[in-house]
């Protein structure tokens, strides 16, 4: 998908890294992804759903917590009222850019800092809540430090190691990380919400997801992560959830009713990326891009596919229709279809300069065993007589004026 980097400036004063991931075609809303403790935005979780959601065509934006990955502020001073404070910053550029509600996202202690960020970022601007394996219990992260707490509640600040990484720790993110009641904050909320969870999650035991949903007011749904680690490090965990999010999200954040859906033909719309482009039918939506190694994001076919697509869907529909009205013996058909750019250099017939002639190559595998020879030979014959072969091979003209005059 196509990624922008993002700059978020705070109220303390310094600036947040993000990655914001862009639709390839058009916009129809946005969400905001919060990491989980220690992570950055480049953790799996992160990736994979921010990328799913751009997939349902929501712009989503993922970032390093204060003082984590490339984003400035001290970790160490920052706790749970930081999070808190970054994600309102974060919401708060989203809507101002794409405008509308959002939809907010959060693993681990990322997404308790989304339940208890709402109210702030204003329930007129959220459009619905989803989390993955989050604490009912805030201060149940500080059973994850390694260190002497009870020293750095005396001294003021002490060195701690925190999934493998050392950190300097002050008693102001002791005291912000344990003010906050959570279930009572959900119990205030009047937000969809999707509580994900894994029922043998080491880290965050599964009975916070029911402290939470019991909490929290409907519309409500919860998933269970069955067999996932916290962190979700195997892959197909990733992309459960982030699948199963971006399908809950778009029911929140509903096709835009202004797009052009035309009464007849397409109408192709330019997306984000270098080629990405959106196709809009009088029913149907669907992406078109190039291959990574023309410059695009791969995110969909190339127009040369769509049209080797018309081809075939075309020829192998004429042939099943036909098959049907003559009551054949057909089973289907298998259409194959490549375009070939450079007929023109092996085509002894064509003359001139200015000569283009290119060529489709056609494969049809017929199935069925009972079919005869001659039937299968009139099926290739009928192959001939489609709409688009027929419409590829006449005298075709493109004719083109500016809209909007």
């Amino acid at each position: 998908m196509p990624t922008e980097p993002i700059t978020i400036k705070t109220p303390r004063g310094h600036e947040l890294a993000g990655s914001l991931e862009l639709p390839t075609g058009l916009v129809r809303g946005a969400a905001l992804f919060a990491h989980c403790f220690t992570c950055t935005k480049q953790s799996r979780a992160a990736v994979e759903v921010t990328r799913a959601l751009a997939r349902q065509g929501i712009a989503t934006l993922r970032f390093d917590f204060t003082g984590l990955g490339g984003s400035g502020g001290d970790f160490g001073r920052a706790g749970f009222a930081s999070d808190v404070e970054d994600l309102v910053a974060s919401a708060n550029h989203l809507c101002e850019r794409f405008g509308g509600q959002i939809l907010l996202v959060g693993h681990s202690l990322g997404g308790a800092a989304v339940l208890a960020a709402a109210d702030m970022i204003g329930r007129d601007r959220v459009a619905a809540i989803a989390t993955i394996g989050a604490p009912a219990d805030v201060p149940h992260v500080l059973g994850n430090i390694k260190g002497d707490l009870a020293a750095i509640e005396r001294d003021g600040e002490g060195e701690v190691t925190i999934g493998g990484r050392e950190f300097q720790l002050s008693r102001e993110f002791l005291h912000k990380t344990r003010e906050i009641d959570l279930p009572e904050e959900v119990a205030r909320l009047k937000l969809p919400i999707l509580i994900a969870h894994s029922p043998t999650d080491q880290i965050v035991g599964i009975e916070n997801a029911g402290q939470l949903f019991d909490a929290a007011l409907h519309p409500k749904s919860f998933v269970s992560l069955a067999g996932a680690d916290h962190l979700l490090t195997k892959p197909e965990d990733a992309h459960f959830i982030a699948d199963m999010i971006a399908a809950w999200g778009a029911r929140y954040i509903p096709m835009k009713s202004e797009w052009p859906m035309p009464e007849q033909g397409v109408v192709v719309c330019t997306g984000h990326g270098k080629f990405g482009t959106e196709v809009h039918t009088p029913s149907h939506r669907f992406i078109a891009d190039e291959p990574r190694s023309y410059g695009g994001d791969d995110t969909g076919p190339t127009p040369y596919d769509l049209l080797n697509a018309a081809l075939g869907t075309c020829t192998a529909m004429t042939m099943k229709m036909y098959a049907e009205r003559k009551g054949l013996p057909f089973e289907g058909a298998r259409v194959a279809v490549t375009h070939e750019r450079n007929h023109a250099e092996d085509c002894d017939h064509c003359e001139g300069e200015d000569s283009q002639v290119q060529a489709l190559h056609r494969v049809i595998t017929l199935l069925g065993d009972d079919l005869t020879a001659e039937q299968r030979n009139k099926l290739i014959e009928i192959a001939d007589k489609c709409p688009v072969h027929r419409t590829l091979e006449g005298r075709l003209h493109v004719h083109t004026k500016v809209g909007g005059e």
